[in-house]
């Protein structure tokens, strides 16, 4: 469906055109008629389906650009993503003059009030920063007709939930739509829309391919102390103009940026612990190609406004399979070819295989390059980047004199060309370092426990672990069982301890004194529509 056929304004549709669009997605195809009816909604999606413009152009339809007040607020997990959106609404609405700001943590608070009292209609922002405006009065909530959620399962699994109940409790007016987009659906969102919404209508879009065919994608078999070494070679061998590498902690993330910067790459980094000025700043030089690779954390990734990267590399193997698509999705798009390479380390092999059996797509294993690999591919472009200077310049003569006297001294051209091409041209030796491992096709399927990072594996002072009926043969992930203790059992999800889960029962460690309480409450739950059950794991389970 073209957007001229959906009942969209003149100004809007202009903004459309303006950002090259013409056809709607199925999302948006399906959500805007319902949004501007009024109606209350839950739109199930994964990334990358154009969910935004989903709800963002049914709403600035209904916003109202003579009142300047808070009208539309909009709550986002993370302020990158709060970013991300906010730009987005202003590309949208730059011929309605209605304004949209975003508010978050990590910046002076006076400035966004300073922005608020000039007078906006549509407020992204994360929960905790809103609620601090709301706490200071700062955000007026009279006139609001419509909250959104965007990616409510994150929020949920970040911990957000009381935030966002909060929030949700003390909007003033019962005549208020409620829009929801979350990618999966746990029992604690359905509890939510159930307290929240009012008669939601669901719109759920399945994507048929979770990675696509423009993506090039393959994992190496890499002993741990040597990832550093070979990611250089994958860097030196393909040469992406524009490369994401993604770690899981920001520790690495620290490491390894500071390792690529001592061997000389065009390399910065991005995770949670910098400021918004900084990391915009970082953003905008990779956006200019000032430099050429970012590393970055998942969470500090997401909602990154980055295009035409051509490779991505998962220096770590990410725990969670969603994080695998969102990660390489970031390269192969608009028809574009990208590349993933994946570092799988001894302890990371059942992850990739996890991913594999996740995507339905196999991810072949190929060979570290060799050294000689890579002094050829330098070589070779050293070679095309000289011919290049000879066939363009036009003052070579200011040097041949050079070589002139260099004869006269008894050097032939070759034993120059070979001196200068020795200072100019760092070829690396073999080290004969056996990079690589080998594992058996059995060790490669073992049924290992599947492990969050919230905390080390074994049971810590003051928690007590929980035997759980349901693994990952369930089809069940991590943040599915983080976020259904959290809701059913109404406690934070940052209390929530370490969480090994094997294919066919997980266990799950929660404070001593809450032990109790998620017991109870979980037996009389379901997670994706399974009866579970919950008790304390005993020595044998435990040994098991």
């Amino acid at each position: 469906m073209k957007f001229t056929e959906l009942d969209i304004s003149e100004n809007l549709l202009k903004a459309v055109t303006d950002m090259g669009f013409e056809e709607a997605t199925e999302i948006q195809e399906k959500s805007i008629p319902l949004i501007l009816s009024g109606e209350d909604m839950i739109g199930q999606s994964q990334t990358g389906t154009g969910k935004t413009a989903a709800f963002a152009l049914p709403i600035l339809e209904k916003v109202d650009p003579k009142i300047h007040k808070p009208q539309v607020i909009v709550l986002c997990p993370t302020r990158e993503l709060a970013v991300q959106v906010c730009g987005e609404f202003n590309k949208l609405s730059k011929y309605t003059g209605i304004k949209s700001f975003p508010v978050y943590g990590g910046e002076p608070i006076y400035r966004q009030i300073s922005a608020l009292k000039r007078g906006v209609q549509i407020v992204i922002g994360t929960p905790g920063r809103l609620m601090d405006h709301m706490n200071r009065k700062t955000l007026k909530l009279d006139h609001i007709k419509s909250i959104i959620l965007d990616e409510a399962d994150e929020m949920l699994n970040m911990g957000f939930r009381e935030d966002i109940e909060t929030i949700l409790k003390n909007i003033p007016t019962d005549d208020i739509q409620t829009i929801l987009f979350s990618a999966t659906m746990p029992k604690s969102i359905m509890d939510i829309t159930h307290l929240y919404q009012n008669n939601p209508k669901l719109v759920k879009i399945t994507r048929k391919e979770l990675t696509t065919d423009t993506i090039d994608q393959r994992y190496y078999h890499v002993l741990e102390h040597h990832k550093l070494e070979v990611l250089r070679r994958l860097l030196d061998v393909y040469n992406p103009k524009l490369s994401l590498i993604f770690c899981n902690t920001k520790r690495k993330v620290d490491e390894v940026t500071e390792l690529l910067q001592d061997s000389g790459y065009a390399c910065d980094k991005i995770h949670g612990d910098m400021n918004q000025v900084v990391r915009l700043s970082v953003l905008g030089k990779f956006n200019k190609g000032v430099i050429n690779i970012l590393v970055a954390t998942d969470v500090a990734a997401r909602g990154l406004d980055i295009q035409n990267v051509e490779a991505v590399f998962n220096y770590d193997v990410p725990e969670n399979e969603e994080y695998y698509v969102h990660r390489i999705g970031r390269t192969g798009r608009a028809g574009k070819k990208g590349m993933s390479f994946t570092l799988v380390s001894r302890s990371e092999t059942r992850r990739i295989s996890n991913i594999i059996y996740y995507i339905k797509k196999k991810i072949p294993r190929k060979k570290i390059p060799s050294i000689d690999k890579v002094n050829a591919v330098k070589i070779n472009t050293y070679i095309d980047n000289l011919a290049s200077t000879i066939d363009t310049s036009l003052d070579l003569g200011r040097y041949e004199h050079i070589i002139d006297k260099l004869n006269e001294k008894g050097y032939d051209a070759s034993k120059i060309a070979a001196a200068l091409l020795m200072s100019n041209l760092e070829l690396k030796e073999e080290n004969n370092k056996n990079l690589s491992y080998e594992i058996s096709r059995k060790q490669f399927t073992t049924n290992r426990p599947h492990q969050s990072n919230r905390r080390p594996q074994g049971r810590e002072k003051g928690m007590a672990r929980l035997y759980l009926n349901i693994g990952k043969n369930h089809k069940v992930a991590i943040r599915d069982i983080v976020g259904a203790v959290a809701g059913e059992s109404k406690i934070k999800g940052s209390v929530i301890g370490s969480i090994d889960m094997y294919d066919k029962y997980t266990f799950v460690e929660v404070p001593e004194k809450l032990a109790n309480q998620v017991i109870t409450a979980m037996n009389r739950s379901r997670i994706k529509g399974k009866n579970v059950t919950m008790e304390l794991a005993n020595t044998k389970r435990t040994r098991r």
